[in-house]
């Protein structure tokens, strides 16, 4: 039987996998993020997803697009616009965890992100979610890395 950490583990992979999703969506369509979260909360695969962060990711994300992008351009040295949706979207929310839920360890952030880009992205894809998201956490997360 599974732990209830376990449990809140799993949940929170299920919520990056349907965000993952629903950022890809977000860029194509244009639509609203309520529309879209909408959408995924009726689906029954949400269900297995942690509600309150898929919810608090994707409204925090679209709200905050514009500056996301600045510091993807920086990290990732292209512009954002350049990016494949798909890990533009991964990006995003890596970027955005690494930012808003310090709680959330920075590797944990880099590994969900890197696993989401080898299930969705581009053949190597994975490679460049890794390398923008560990030069975004040597400024975001410093002291955890243990940087002066």
């Amino acid at each position: 039987m599974a732990s209830p950490r376990q449990l809140e583990t799993r949940a929170r992979t299920a919520a990056r996998r349907q965000l993952a999703q629903a950022l890809y969506q977000l860029q194509l369509t244009g639509q609203p993020w309520q529309d879209i979260h909408g959408q995924f909360a009726a689906e029954s695969a949400f269900a297995a997803a942690d509600a309150a962060f898929f919810k608090e990711a994707l409204s925090g994300i679209a709200g905050s697009m514009p500056d996301l992008d600045v510091e993807l351009a920086e990290f990732g040295k292209i512009p954002a616009r350049q990016l494949d949706p798909i890990e533009h979207g991964i990006l995003w929310l890596g970027l955005w965890e690494l930012r808003c839920r310090p709680e959330v360890p920075y590797r944990t952030v880099i590994d969900e992100a890197v696993r989401l880009a080898h299930a969705f992205g581009a053949a190597e894809g994975y490679r460049f979610v890794n390398a923008v998201l560990d030069a975004a956490s040597r400024v975001h997360r410093a002291p955890e890395r243990g940087a002066a």
